[in-house]
């Protein structure tokens, strides 16, 4: 569970990160799951938007009763997974990720969710960690992107310069298995992995039930990557289903 002055961390800062530390075992599993994946889908080498679409045993992952009980306290009870991605920065050439808000990317409405980013390797500044601007959330906006189709990137749209200070950049250095939570307007990105050593990174998307996934009217870039049935699975995690429009999966 966050302590009290942990939640209010959340939302004055955008983030935190708790005292948590996945076992060892569930950090080896996750390791060896994603070498599996990358054996049959080797064009993930960076980054793979949608884990769960190809091993649903990644949803096992995301059902740590801890890690929703932290995600519950930040927004509310009733929880449904939408997605999980993999960003697995290769060492000596592991690619940046660019300034960006989360909800430039996604379909949700209301905009109401977070992430959990779980450090699968050690994460420090040498090796490429997550980056962010503490408080870039606080306004409830969406900031200015553009389109960056740079290969060195995982992603296309970064934010425009005038609207952030990267001077005021704070890293978030994690050891394996450690895990820091981020709400959806918060500006954040990372740096390439030029080190000896890598830096792999699951995130578990987290949306409350009363939020609609609206594939329908999804952003052309977000429809890419969209699964080859036209079907996102939404899993349900806790509670009832308030919205009643995403079709979650009960497993």
């Amino acid at each position: 569970m966050l302590t009290e002055s942990q939640v209010e961390q959340y939302f004055e800062d955008g983030y935190v990160t708790p005292d948590f530390k996945l076992p060892e075992e569930v950090i080896l599993s996750i390791q060896s799951r994603h070498k599996k994946l990358l054996q049959t889908h080797p064009e993930y080498r960076d980054y793979c938007p949608a884990i769960l679409e190809h091993d649903i045993v990644f949803v096992d992952y995301c059902r740590n009763e801890q890690i929703l009980d932290m995600v519950q306290q930040l927004i509310g009870r009733d929880i449904a997974l939408w997605n999980a991605s993999f960003f697995a920065k290769p060492a000596g050439n592991g690619k940046a990720t660019p300034w960006h808000q989360d909800g430039e990317y996604w379909p949700i409405s209301p905009l109401a969710t977070c992430s959990v980013w779980v450090a699968v390797d050690d994460a420090n500044r040498e090796n490429g960690c997550l980056r962010v601007i503490k408080g870039s959330h606080k306004n409830n906006n969406l900031l200015e992107h553009e389109t960056n189709s740079s290969k060195d990137l995982t992603l296309n749209l970064e934010l425009k310069k005038k609207e952030y200070d990267e001077s005021k950049a704070v890293d978030i250095v994690l050891e394996k298995g450690q895990i820091s939570i981020h709400d959806v307007f918060l500006v954040h990105g990372s740096e390439p992995n030029t080190s000896d050593k890598s830096r792999r990174g699951m995130v578990m998307r987290f949306m409350p039930t009363s939020s609609f996934f609206d594939l329908e009217n999804a952003s052309e870039h977000f429809k890419k990557f969209k699964p080859e049935d036209d079907e996102r699975k939404i899993y349900h995690m806790r509670g009832i289903d308030q919205c009643g429009k995403n079709n979650l999966v009960y497993i």
